[in-house]
């Protein structure tokens, strides 16, 4: 590691508290989250899967898996989350929604998924790997629980280097405050860079993925098994 690289500092893997449950799904966070969840609905639409069963690991309040459930209305999705408090934020606001039938919330383990194998097309994970002690755990479960004609995407932030971090958090940061706002900062400086991930993703089952950057905030990785095999 060179004097330029910011060294990770891990993030707890649970966040159960009710005051980060009520920050994250308040409307002032988002008001500015919402335009980048946006964009991860977009890509899933992209990949051109309308339908099936989708997974949505560490789904948090569900405001995504609730997006993408609006979006596809064929597609019946699945939301886990190891935080009780966040089902049972999720699970609020399907009903809320009227989308109950359509979006259903369950608590679980990342690491230890409680599905059988193979059973959804697409298996999607947002802004969670950065809070893993143990992140080819979830990569693996991803590849096990996921058809083998099926999509699996990864979305996180990324972590820039050690002179950009403090603009990088405050330029970016800039439409948080107080909780949100340390909780940001935490979650970028636990985030990996991309040749981190380029080099976790070969030892996982899922050795065939391709990374991608999303602007100067996020990267990730996209698995389509319609054009390659899950080894």
């Amino acid at each position: 590691m060179d004097w330029l690289t910011l060294r990770r500092t891990p993030e707890p893997e649970v966040m159960d508290g009710a005051e980060e449950v009520e920050v994250y799904a308040s409307t002032a966070a988002q008001s500015y989250l919402e335009a980048i969840d946006n964009t991860l609905v977009d890509h899933v639409a992209r990949l051109g899967m309308d339908s099936g069963r989708l997974l949505d690991i560490g789904c948090g309040p569900g405001n995504i898996a609730l997006k993408i459930a609006r979006r596809l209305p064929q597609m019946q999705v699945v939301g886990v989350d190891f935080s009780l408090n966040m089902i049972r934020a999720a699970s609020a606001a399907a009903g809320a929604q009227r989308l109950s039938r359509q979006a259903e919330f369950f608590s679980g383990d990342a690491n230890r998924l409680c599905f059988p194998d193979q059973s959804f097309d697409f298996v999607l994970s947002n802004s969670v790997l950065h809070h893993l002690h143990d992140p080819l755990a979830m990569l693996n479960e991803m590849a096990r629980v996921v058809k083998p004609t099926g999509i699996v995407l990864l979305r996180d932030l990324r972590r820039p280097g050690r002179l950009i971090f403090p603009l990088h958090v405050r330029w970016y940061g800039r439409h948080y405050s107080g909780l949100m706002k340390k909780l940001y900062t935490d979650s970028v400086r636990a985030a990996y860079t991309g040749e981190e991930l380029a080099q976790m993703l070969p030892g996982s089952r899922l050795s065939g993925a391709q990374v991608f950057y999303h602007e100067r905030t996020h990267l990730g990785f996209v698995y389509d098994g319609r054009t390659g095999r899950i080894t």
